[in-house]
C-alpha cells in the first residue's frame, strides 16, 4: 500500500482498529484517547467530531492542532521498518501512532510510554 493509499483511508476506518487492537489487550477507550491526545492536541471532543466526518487519516495528521514535539523520540520498529528511516514526515507521525498502541497493547503504562 502506497502513502497515499494511507493518507486517504477514512479516519472512521481506522481509529476503531487501533482502538480496538488496545482493547483486545485489556486497554480501555480512555488510554487510546490519551495516547492520541497525546500525540496529536486534539480534544476528546475534536476526535469524536472528526470521527462523525469523512476526514482522511492523512489530513487528521495535518490538522492537528498540537503534534507534540516529543514525539522525535519515539523511534524503534513498526511492521518491520524503523520510524526514524522513513522520508515522508506524516507517514512517520502516522506509524509513532502505530508505535504507541502497540506499546499500549503490549502493557506499557502510559508515564512509559509518553516521551516527555
Amino acid at each position: 500500500m502506497t502513502n497515499e493509499a494511507v493518507f486517504a483511508m477514512p479516519l472512521a476506518k481506522v481509529y476503531p482498529l487501533l482502538e480496538a487492537k488496545a482493547l483486545r489487550k485489556g486497554r480501555t477507550r480512555d488510554e487510546v484517547l490519551a495516547v492520541v491526545r497525546w500525540l496529536t492536541g486534539y480534544t476528546g471532543e475534536d476526535i469524536d467530531r472528526l470521527l462523525a466526518s469523512d476526514i482522511p487519516y492523512g489530513d487528521f495528521f495535518r490538522r492537528a492542532p498540537a503534534l507534540n514535539p516529543a514525539r522525535e523520540h519515539i523511534r524503534g520498529s513498526i511492521c518491520g521498518v524503523r520510524i526514524e528511516l522513513i522520508e515522508d514526515p506524516l507517514m512517520q507521525d502516522i506509524r509513532r501512532l502505530d508505535k504507541l498502541i502497540d506499546g499500549l497493547a503490549r502493557g506499557k503504562p502510559l508515564d512509559r510510554l509518553l516521551p516527555e
